[in-house]
């Protein structure tokens, strides 16, 4: 018709696409000192030199929070790549491991108190029933004698009074219930109402023996009066009997 041949298509027509980028490395884990590495750079496009070229690689992740590599350049024609994720949760480890610490803190927070006040009352209870001078009604040191002297200064005369009629038999009430009380949260054995036992020994002798102390806080009585009732409240949720009867009898 023309005279002339129809070429065939030729591969490397401008019109044809380059081939896409490298993929950026990733960033390097952080060192002992918590810095992590930046991101790796992607990878530069590349494409054949008549058609268009390729895209630019995507930038490598960071790590321990560091921020990405950015994207490589593109070639002659084409934009670069894109930058790379940011750095994933190594942070977010350590935070769960705080909360962890922090719920276990406050899971045994009262047991330094617990062996404190159990270990004190163990030894109170013993002393006075090892102390003969103590277990007399009259005599220096003895439990009558305590008493005579703190009946005008007490808060309430009348429970001085009662313990007067006998009060050998006072002294032994108080020593067998500081016992008592002391292996009970030690052990954690019906540890509320050992608390409650401690609150009531030590309420009564705040009333009486130092209630003339002044300022108040030089009694002794009145802050372990207080120091019991978060045992009160709480009881012996850890490393007692009370929670290993309770699973048992869960467990049945």
């Amino acid at each position: 018709m023309t005279g002339q041949t129809d070429r065939p298509h030729d591969t490397n027509d401008p019109g044809g696409l380059g081939g896409s980028g490298g993929t950026g490395g990733s960033g390097g884990i952080g060192s002992a000192g918590g810095i992590g590495n930046r991101g790796g750079t992607g990878g530069s496009g590349s494409g054949d030199a008549e058609g268009l070229r390729g895209s630019g690689g995507t930038g490598g992740s960071g790590e321990f929070g560091e921020s990405g590599g950015s994207g490589g350049s593109g070639g002659p024609g084409s934009s670069g790549g894109s930058g790379g994720s940011g750095g994933s949760g190594r942070s977010g480890e350590r935070k769960g491991a705080f909360d962890r610490w922090r719920a276990t803190a406050s899971r045994y927070a009262l047991l330094p108190l617990r062996i404190f006040l159990g270990v004190t009352f163990v030894y109170a209870g013993l002393d006075k029933l090892t102390d003969s001078a103590f277990l007399a009604d009259t005599g220096t040191g003895s439990i009558g004698e305590m008493m005579r002297g703190v009946r005008d200064s007490s808060a309430i005369p009348g429970l001085v009074d009662l313990a007067l009629h006998n009060p050998t038999g006072f002294g032994y009430a108080i020593a067998f219930g500081e016992l008592a009380v002391g292996l009970g949260t030690l052990f954690g054995l019906l540890a509320r109402p050992a608390a409650l036992g401690g609150v009531l020994i030590s309420l009564s002798l705040w009333l009486t023996v130092s209630w003339q102390a002044q300022p108040y806080y030089l009694g002794n009585d009145l802050p372990y009066l207080m120091s019991w009732l978060p045992l009160l409240l709480a009881g012996a949720p850890v490393l007692s009997l009370d929670r290993f009867l309770a699973e048992r009898r869960r467990i049945r």
